[in-house]
């Protein structure tokens, strides 16, 4: 009866934690969502982020798109052979990047190379108290550091995966075109046809705007729970890429199914 109790107990526990931290979640990110905005009245901190999370995230981005673009071509070219329909080779490129793997592998190469930087930045600057040294001073760390990165990450998430869908197409041309044989105007003129821009273009841009919300809402939050050791700091970059990658991918799957599930 007691051991019934005392289990009784934690899970009680549990919930009540579990519940007090999702409340405590919830308003960090609408402080969060209310300070990217106001962030854009000094615009200079935000183009600094951009560079930070941005433009150092190219060339990954960038290279991952050329070679998912180069196994979309040759896997591709392969499956449709079997049915003789080797000339729809670009739009099945080109929906496979805009509809799932630009936004989606975007978003984990995002988390893995701007995610962890900015978690480990955040820990850093709690660990040498610099957060705790604006507070004195009666600037705010959230308006002045958290927001300005933020508001970068939702702006820099669109275009990465955009970039990483173009770079990806071009990739799937090099190989199907080329290399292989399929006519270029077969190949172009499918994908212009078999490709909307609201249906598929825009609801991959919805998807890349609700991955950058998250990994950035996750990469800053375990940041600024971080705790100011150098064993803190390295647990929460490692949790920054677990959580978000497993949110990205779930997100995901709810995303496609509201998308495209009643077509």
């Amino acid at each position: 009866m007691l051991g019934m109790t005392q289990h009784i107990t934690q899970l009680g526990q549990s919930v009540r934690e579990g519940v007090s931290n999702t409340g405590r979640a919830s308003r960090y990110l609408l402080r969060l969502l209310l300070g990217a905005f106001r962030a854009f009245g000094r615009p200079r901190l935000i183009v600094d982020q951009l560079h930070f999370v941005g433009n150092r995230s190219v060339a990954i981005i960038v290279v991952s798109g050329l070679f998912v673009g180069f196994v979309l071509g040759l896997q591709g070219y392969y499956t449709l052979r079997r049915y003789g329909a080797e000339q729809a080779l670009g739009v099945l490129v080109a929906l496979s990047l805009v509809r799932e793997l630009g936004p989606v592998v975007t978003a984990l190469l995002f988390a893995g190379r701007a995610g962890t930087s900015l978690t480990a930045e955040i820990g850093l600057m709690k660990a040498g108290e610099q957060l705790a040294a604006m507070e004195m001073m009666a600037v705010d760390p959230f308006q002045r550091v958290l927001a300005p990165r933020f508001a970068a990450v939702l702006l820099s998430m669109p275009l990465l995966a955009a970039l990483f869908s173009a770079v990806g197409v071009l990739g799937g041309w090099l190989v199907g075109v080329p290399m292989i044989g399929v006519d270029d105007g077969a190949f172009w003129s499918q994908m212009q046809g078999g490709v909307d821009f609201v249906d598929d273009v825009l609801n991959g841009v919805v998807k890349s705007l609700v991955f950058g919300l998250t990994v950035g809402f996750v990469a800053l939050l375990t940041g600024w729970d971080a705790l100011p050791t150098p064993e803190g700091v390295a647990r929460a970059t490692t949790k920054t890429v677990v959580v978000s990658s497993l949110a990205v991918l779930g997100l995901d799957f709810l995303l496609t199914a509201l998308m495209f599930g009643t077509r």
